[in-house]
């Protein structure tokens, strides 16, 4: 890659939906989830790292809450090359706030990268060509490419983008106009958007030059990039909180969608475990020590290898041991674990469990 490339880390995330194991001081992208020993943030570096040709121009922006844990998972990033925000307001206010600082040190001609740290990719190869040919378009062009995900099932859990007029290629990937974003659709609606072989799955990956992006905000978003731009961080908390989708994405008339295929998860919730890491011959998926008797479809995981967890005539659910915390919940109902978690903020017995 000829350009050079400042790729971001969306590192602020809870991560709560892998609750027990993810927690306040301990969120999702600290964890590693894929067997491996590497977590999710240190995994998302390393793919970015042989791309942005040195820890020199990666950056990370996260909350104060955990910045400490980011310093300790990547010890090698500049100091200043990590944001810390005071209080979380969603994508939009972090993607304003880091190119304007990437803006400040390189220039409007910067080409950046958004990336969330808590994704799992197959393909480096492909992933590392994909990003040239975004990269491309974006130095070439007054362009925020989007990464779309060539959908392999009806998902309802995902985001979907519209392709509209094809408008080239670079490294013989084709890219299109983005017609339209749609948020989460129901199955009949995903299962039409399927059919039509013209839709991705929204990545939530960004890439475009610094000048590009700021003017696009100060279209469509002022009430973002004003305040940063004339107050800095310190207006931080008073930001509206809003997904750059929402605040730029779906209103920019300059969005391009790149739809690729290196195998791909945003690892959203326990069920992600099962599509990684299950095996044809084992009906479960087991990071724990089980013993099963009529058992099928289980997500099974305990931190302590120790734990020994037994299930009898179980099907369909997952199972997590934690420290003084046991989850077991039916795997179609993993999303409600945020509902749990409310409850248990409005006790006092169980705030260490949070």
């Amino acid at each position: 890659m000829n350009t050079p490339f400042f790729p971001v880390i969306l590192a602020g995330g809870k991560g709560e939906r892998f609750w027990p194991l993810s927690r306040a001081l301990r969120p999702k992208q600290f964890l590693s989830l894929d067997g491996s020993s590497r977590s999710l943030l240190q995994a998302t570096a390393d793919r970015l790292l042989q791309i942005a040709d040195g820890w020199e121009n990666l950056w990370v922006i996260t909350s104060s809450q955990i910045d400490r844990g980011v310093v300790e998972q990547l010890p090698s990033l500049p100091s200043e090359n990590l944001l810390v925000e005071s209080q979380g307001r969603d994508t939009a206010a972090a993607v304003a706030w880091a190119s304007l600082e990437i803006k400040k040190r390189y220039g409007e001609e910067a080409i950046i990268g958004f990336f969330p740290a808590d994704h799992w990719i197959a393909d480096l190869e492909a992933f590392a060509r994909t990003l040239s040919a975004a990269t491309q378009l974006a130095a070439s062009s007054e362009a925020i490419v989007t990464l779309g995900i060539k959908p392999t099932f009806p998902s309802t859990g995902y985001g979907y983008i519209e392709e509209g007029e094809k408008i080239g290629s670079f490294d013989e990937l084709p890219f299109f106009h983005v017609n339209r974003f749609t948020e989460k659709p129901d199955r009949e609606t995903a299962e039409k958007f399927l059919a039509t072989k013209r839709f991705s799955w929204n990545s939530g990956m960004f890439i475009f030059r610094a000048g590009v992006v700021l003017k696009e905000l100060h279209t469509h978003a002022p009430e973002i990039i004003e305040p940063l731009e004339q107050q800095g961080a310190d207006i931080y908390p008073q930001l509206p909180k809003k997904s750059i989708d929402y605040a730029l994405m779906e209103k920019t008339s300059i969005a391009y969608v790149l739809p690729v295929e290196f195998g791909w998860d945003d690892l959203g919730d326990w069920n992600a475990i099962e599509r990684l890491l299950k095996k044809e011959d084992n009906p479960n998926v087991e990071l724990a020590t089980h013993v099963g008797l009529d058992t099928q479809g289980a997500v099974i995981y305990a931190t302590d290898p120790e734990d020994v967890i037994v299930t009898i005539g179980l099907e369909d659910v997952v199972i997590v041991r934690d420290r003084n915390v046991t989850l077991i919940v039916k795997k179609d109902r993993t999303q409600e674990i945020k509902q749990i978690l409310k409850t248990l903020q409005s006790d006092s017995r169980f705030t260490e469990l949070l």
